[in-house]
């Protein structure tokens, strides 16, 4: 998943604002992380942060769910693919 410095960045550079409270509370605490990025907990989380900072900074905490969820799958996805290139060669069947 992207560093918190990444998500800074991203937010900059759309709302002209780095939102750190809401990436640090996603990101900086590694015994509520797991919890916080749960999107079965988007609606209850997101009312939080709207109430507390606001609609852009709602957008701003989907957006970096989102961002996580994707780098994680691609992430999954890169493994998978070398795992099956690995299988393949150990099998003697050469991918181009």
């Amino acid at each position: 998943m992207p560093p918190v410095g990444i998500h800074y960045k991203k937010s900059l550079q759309t709302t002209g604002k780095e939102y750190k409270e809401v990436h640090d509370w996603l990101d900086n605490d590694p015994s509520k992380k797991a919890e916080r990025h749960d999107i079965t907990k988007i609606y209850e989380y997101g009312k939080e942060i709207e109430e507390k900072y606001g609609k852009e900074a709602l957008q701003q905490y989907i957006e970096h769910i989102h961002d996580d969820v994707k780098a994680k799958f691609k992430h999954i996805e890169e493994d998978m693919h070398k795992a099956i290139s690995d299988t393949l060669q150990y099998f003697g069947i050469k991918r181009d």
